[in-house]
């Protein structure tokens, strides 16, 4: 149970340690937010988070075309996915200060020209079939990644506050989903070109986003000159000292949960595209985005409910867990017959979006403005190496036996029910 009494007025996060306090420069920045502009705020970060997904779920389905075009092993296509997400988790850290020092909106429209570059590049690696060029401009893309959607996350805290960050933090949550849902039908019907188009479709998709970032989004005005790094890293030690150990456990529920939907989501492509299913294409495509869309509804649904209601936030994280828990265990006995599995994988999809947007709102209200973009990226990091780790993980289990994957899954979804159960206790006013 976080304790707020011992923690100094002029550090304490309002609510019970979860909140945010009061702060000019946010008053300053939703001057320029009148209600009727929501909408069209909201719909540019979201292009963000769209983008970032895309990087990932859009080449699941090509993976085993990769493996053959390219003659290599099928953790050495995974690591196509994992190379890009393992950079990103690694340089967030630093993006994260770079925009709590020069600001949000600079730091993502640098990281989307980079993202869309490097893309560039990962494509023509693949039509020269040079599997070095191409697995070196992903890693070049995990750099750009890194500085979208935890610093969108960061930007949405700072533009909105209340109700209303909730259900921004929401709809960005829900575009990850819809990004994760769509990009395989979208991987698979640009692969009906040729098998490396997706590659080629980076930079658009980046421009689009990066033209939404520049011309739709204002960012707050600073209301304070930033911190030296000795002084901000001070100030971020702070903030683990008073609330580590609740943070610690959200940020590794979150990183779970991204594991396991990925490692599920490959080992789900990987079979459909065996004996007896031969599914391929946009066929395919359609089956994978089966268990996102609950993902996507309940994400949309959660953040819109939530508001900053702390109490709902903690049942409906326990609620999630529970869920995946229980529908990833089954799993482990009915992973052959495949209508079962998609139903309980599923519903393992629509408990990460009970979780996901309650972790959002609660981390991103944690801290004030000058440290958000920090805390927010350490939180994207770790869900990084989630997304990272489980392809190849779940490809290594795979080899043992189809059901250890399912078993492992919802062993840690339980671990991770028990860290939530124990340390996050929010207020009943969250914010």
């Amino acid at each position: 149970m976080v304790n707020t009494k011992s923690i100094p007025s002029s550090s304490r996060l309002a609510g019970g340690g979860f909140g945010n306090r009061a702060r000019p420069g946010n008053a300053r920045a939703g001057n320029g937010n009148k209600p009727g502009g929501h909408a069209v705020r909201f719909l540019a970060l979201a292009t963000v988070p769209l983008v970032l997904v895309f990087g990932n779920s859009m080449l699941v389905p090509v993976l085993p075309d990769l493996q053959k075009a390219l003659d290599v092993s099928r953790f050495q296509s995974s690591l196509v996915i994992t190379l890009f997400s393992i950079t990103a988790g690694i340089a967030i850290p630093m993006v994260g200060y770079l925009s709590d020092r020069f600001g949000r909106k600079p730091v993502i429209i640098a990281a989307l020209a980079l993202y869309g570059g490097a893309g560039l590049l990962a494509g023509l690696g693949a039509l020269w079939e040079s599997y070095p060029v191409l697995i070196s401009a992903r890693a070049l893309q995990g750099l750009g990644a890194s500085g979208t959607a935890p610093i969108a996350m960061a930007l949405a805290g700072d533009l909105f506050s209340g109700s209303t960050q909730s259900k921004s933090l929401g709809v960005i949550e829900a575009s990850n989903g819809i990004g994760k849902a769509m990009s395989p039908i979208i991987g698979s019907l640009l692969a009906l070109i040729v098998w490396y188009a997706p590659f080629f479709a980076f930079p658009a998709f980046c421009l689009v986003s990066l033209l939404c970032i520049a011309f739709l989004i204002r960012g707050p005005e600073r209301s304070a000159k930033p911190s030296a790094w000795k002084a901000y890293m001070a100030d971020i030690k702070g903030v683990f000292r008073q609330h580590g150990k609740w943070l610690v456990a959200a940020f590794t529920a979150g990183s779970t949960a991204l594991f396991i939907l990925f490692g599920v989501l490959f080992y789900l492509s990987d079979v459909l595209e065996k004996k007896p299913y031969n599914m391929d294409g946009v066929i395919k495509g359609l089956v994978l985005a089966i268990p996102l869309a609950g993902m996507v509804i309940t994400s949309y649904t959660t953040g819109s409910l939530i508001k900053k209601n702390g109490r709902l936030m903690r049942l409906l994280m326990l609620a999630g867990l529970g869920l995946m828990a229980v529908s990833l265990g089954l799993t482990a006995f009915v992973f052959k017959n495949l209508f079962w599995f998609i139903g309980l994988v599923t519903a393992s999809s629509v408990g990460t979006g009970l979780l996901l947007p309650c972790l959002n709102s609660l981390i991103t209200g944690s801290v004030d403005t000058e440290k958000r973009g920090m805390i927010t990226s350490l939180y994207g990091s770790q869900r990084f190496f989630g997304v990272a780790f489980g392809p190849p993980l779940f490809d290594w289990m795979m080899s043992a036996s189809d059901r250890i994957p399912f078993v492992t899954a919802s062993a840690l979804s339980l671990a991770a029910f028990g860290l939530v159960l124990l340390t996050v206790k929010p207020p009943a006013k969250a914010n």
